[in-house]
């Protein structure tokens, strides 16, 4: 290669590097736990072992991805905004293992949270399943759903730290609207005949359940039998409160993943990771309050149109579905309820979020 070639090459990934740069954004404000509540006290950003500190809340478990950024970055202020002790919040986020060109790296993703949440408390961990999981995925109805990153909430138990034993799943789509520590206190009863319940969810029992797989598995007794003596309900995965220490005792992970190779065998349904979720939990949660996920805001898998809330309460707003409300305000496309998520959106100038 001559020196002529070899300083094209270096211009080049220095363009797509320059290219891929993470969008800057603003700091939020900052929160402090409120005296009236008898917070614990405020957890430490520059300790390394905050994860298992005693004075921990609550802890939250994200992914970090440059594709999803903007609406996690959201999803962390609106928390932290109406939480009454977000000093002693830890936030766990599950990034790619991989970094690639087109792709911002795991230190990237966590220097930009850092940038804009100077005190916040968290730790940004490699997804180290990756690699198996991208070999164990099927095809699904809408591409988002296929990436490897969708499905790290199946492996919280391994991926965060022996010491956390409760933590809340949040999609990076959500915007909270009251105090995370409400919903962090879900009771987890033990089940039917001594068994543990590891998860709890606002669950539906009056959506079509069959649809969430195909004719085939119905038409299997060896597959369908599955739900016998189960009362399954559909839930949404993206709003989960788990008890990682009955989820290992009980071997979940590996549950999740029989379920999944037989899928590369066998088609049993068509949408990503809430499948293999339905076939181990249905009618084995713990039931939460509708108002915890008024999902749906996105609208459905192929079109994205514009939805409107659930009859009742609201603790937090769920943009599930193809349309995210920062693509739509992006294109100038809004539907009336991203106007609700634009006020947690740290790309854009401050919405009147004041810090307490």
């Amino acid at each position: 290669m001559t020196r002529s070639h070899l300083i094209l090459l270096l211009l080049l990934c220095a363009t797509v590097g320059a290219a891929a740069a993470l969008p800057r954004y603003r700091e939020a404000p900052h929160f402090t736990n409120s005296a009236a509540a008898q917070c614990p006290p405020p957890l430490h950003p520059s300790d390394a072992d905050a994860a298992c500190s005693p004075h921990a809340a609550v802890h939250v478990a994200m992914t970090l991805d440059a594709s999803y950024l903007r609406g996690t970055m959201a999803a962390v202020l609106s928390v932290l905004r109406h939480a009454s002790c977000p000093e002693s919040i830890h936030f766990h986020f599950i990034a790619s293992a991989y970094a690639e060109s087109k792709a911002a790296t795991a230190e990237e993703l966590r220097a930009t949270v850092r940038a804009s949440f100077p005190s916040l408390a968290f730790r940004v961990y490699p997804f180290a399943d990756e690699a198996r999981v991208a070999g164990l995925i099927s095809t699904s109805i809408r591409g988002a759903l296929d990436r490897p990153l969708n499905y790290a909430r199946s492996y919280l138990a391994s991926t965060l730290p022996p010491c956390v034993r409760r933590v809340v799943y949040l999609d990076s789509d959500v915007v909270l609207t009251d105090d995370i520590a409400a919903l962090a206190a879900t009771p987890l009863p033990a089940g039917e005949e001594g068994t543990e319940t590891a998860v709890a969810a606002p669950q539906y029992c009056g959506a079509n359940f069959t649809a969430y797989f195909t004719p085939g598995f119905w038409a299997s007794p060896a597959l369908s039998s599955t739900f016998a003596g189960r009362r399954a309900c559909y839930f949404n995965t993206g709003v989960m409160v788990l008890d990682l220490a009955r989820w290992r005792r009980a071997g979940y992970t590996a549950q999740i993943e029989e379920w999944m190779e037989l899928q590369k065998r066998v088609r049993i349904y068509e949408l990503g990771s809430l499948p293999p979720f339905l076939l181990v939990f249905a009618g084995r949660i713990a039931a939460v309050d509708h108002r915890w996920n008024q999902h749906g805001l996105g609208g459905d898998n192929y079109r994205g149109l514009c939805r409107g809330l659930h009859a009742g309460a609201v603790s937090l707003l769920h943009w599930s579905g193809k349309g995210k409300p920062w693509d739509r305000l992006d294109a100038g496309r809004p539907c009336p309820l991203d106007a609700v998520w634009a006020k947690y959106d740290l790309l854009r100038p401050a919405a009147g979020i004041e810090s307490s």
